[in-house]
């Protein structure tokens, strides 16, 4: 072997040893990294290696149950117990009050020739509504005249006879039948005048137009008549020309249905919301309640007197509150508690292990200290999450 063959070969053998030992030194450098990383992923995490702590939703399968692994970052609260008088609201509208509602009546048939108001009208009482042509008039005038001679020509009678009895030319008897023909006569002629005036016919001014005149002060809430239609109690016409009604007080009719009927009784307080006068709160009693039931909504009628402010218009809408004797109990939590999604409402309480489960309730009205009402959902006593925020976030991010 020459020289220069033995030192071709040791250069071989050198080359592989040289590469064998990178190929470790690779191998080892990668095991050393891997093994890095295990450590990193078992190795705890502690807030002070400067990212903040967090809490990581668990899939449960059902939607309304979350689960976690700190709960203890979601505090927990017991609803409180709330005492508040059991309210009723229903809807209504205004009435008149039928008893403050008069009918004017022209007692003298015949035909309108002149109307001084119409519907809707505010009129006093005393003021000139219409005027009516009737020959009842001609008539009833005639008997008053006719009532006046009898009575003059009795009255004449008499006189003579009481004359003439004091001389003895007449019998007491003959006296006695004159007296009574006198008062028959100013019975008759007391009848005539009164007739005139029921018509609205002054006798010393007789005419053949008879005024009629409101007989209370009110509004005007119905008119049967127009000009030359016939009025009266015995034309084909409507007798009732007019309604005023005095609507300085009214009433709101509601219908209540028989399952609150219990709730409610005569006398009893309501307080009503009208629709157009959103700021303003009336209130009124109870005056009464249907005896009988609506047979297709099972409803009755209650009727609540109320003194019109002014403004209350008659088929005006309102809500009616009735604040009942008895006392309901209910729950009351923070506002935070409570989550609005879709216009539903939800609370979060405190279910098996690391679990928070979605509650809906129904809540009321605003309490003080940040708190509100719940209707149903949940009892008082019952802890929920005070602050259902941080829950939420954590509930859409499972």
């Amino acid at each position: 072997m020459t020289l220069e063959a033995g030192n071709a070969r040791s250069r071989v053998r050198t080359g592989h040893r040289d590469l064998s030992w990178k190929r470790s030194a690779v191998l080892f450098a990668a095991g050393l990294f891997c093994l890095g990383l295990t450590a990193c992923k078992d190795k705890p995490f502690k807030p002070s290696d400067g990212a903040p702590p967090s809490t990581q939703p668990v899939d449960t399968g059902d939607m309304s149950v979350v689960s976690v692994d700190k709960p203890d970052l979601f505090p927990l609260v017991a609803a409180e117990s709330y005492s508040t008088p059991a309210e009723l609201n229903v809807t209504g509208t205004v009435a008149p009050d039928v008893s403050r509602e008069v009918p004017v009546i022209s007692l003298a048939s015949g035909r309108v020739v002149d109307i001084k108001t119409r519907l809707g009208d505010a009129v006093h009482k005393g003021q000139l509504l219409l005027e009516v042509q009737s020959p009842d008039i001609t008539n009833a005038f005639d008997a008053y005249l006719k009532a006046v001679n009898d009575e003059q020509l009795a009255n004449k009678a008499y006189q003579r006879a009481k004359l003439l009895y004091g001389e003895g030319a007449i019998p007491l008897s003959t006296l006695e039948q004159t007296e009574d023909s006198e008062k028959d006569a100013k019975a008759d002629l007391n009848a005539a005048e009164q007739q005139l005036k029921t018509l609205g016919v002054d006798k010393e001014h007789p005419s053949s137009l008879v005024p009629v005149y409101a007989p209370i002060s009110g509004v005007i809430i119905t008119q049967n008549v127009t000009n030359a239609a016939a009025v009266g109690v015995t034309y084909s016409g409507s007798s009732t020309a007019f309604t005023i009604a005095d609507l300085s007080d009214v009433w709101v009719l509601c219908d209540v249905y028989e399952n609150d009927l219990p709730k409610i009784a005569i006398g009893q307080e309501a307080k009503i919301h009208p629709n157009g006068y959103p700021d303003k709160v009336l209130t009124g009693n109870i005056s009464e309640i249907d005896p009988s039931l609506d047979p297709a909504l099972r409803t009755a009628k209650v009727r609540i007197q109320l003194r019109n402010p002014g403004y209350l218009k008659l088929g005006m809408f309102v809500n009616a509150t009735f604040v009942s004797r008895k006392s309901d109990q209910f729950a009351a939590v923070p506002t935070a508690s409570i989550l609005h999604l879709h216009d539903r409402e939800w609370v979060f309480v405190p279910a098996a292990g690391n679990r928070f489960k979605r509650v809906e309730i129904r809540s009321g009205e605003m309490l003080p200290g940040d708190k509100q009402k719940v209707l149903s959902g949940i009892n008082p006593g019952q802890q929920v999450v005070s602050n259902v925020l941080q829950l939420e976030a954590t509930l859409e991010a499972q």
